[in-house]
């Protein structure tokens, strides 16, 4: 009975002969920039600001409520 070691484990790795295929791009389209509209790019950020502020308003108006249900609570 004989035990193999990790000496024993060759593997073969073969790199591939054609190198320069790899190099070239895959796509050969040149891809051309569309202009984009400023008041689009507004008012979408405008949108997400609205947004962000409804969040930030609903969590203020909710920690303030607690702290009064917290505040009258404790004067009992």
């Amino acid at each position: 009975m004989t035990t193999k070691g990790f000496a024993d484990n060759n593997a073969n790795i073969e790199t591939p002969n054609d190198v320069g295929v790899s190099e070239k791009p895959l796509k050969t389209k040149i891809i051309t920039s569309n202009r984009v509209d400023i008041n689009v790019l507004k008012s979408k950020l405008q949108e997400t600001e609205s947004k962000e502020f409804k969040k930030n308003l609903t969590i203020l108006s909710s920690l303030i409520l607690g702290l009064g249900v917290l505040g009258i609570y404790l004067s009992l």
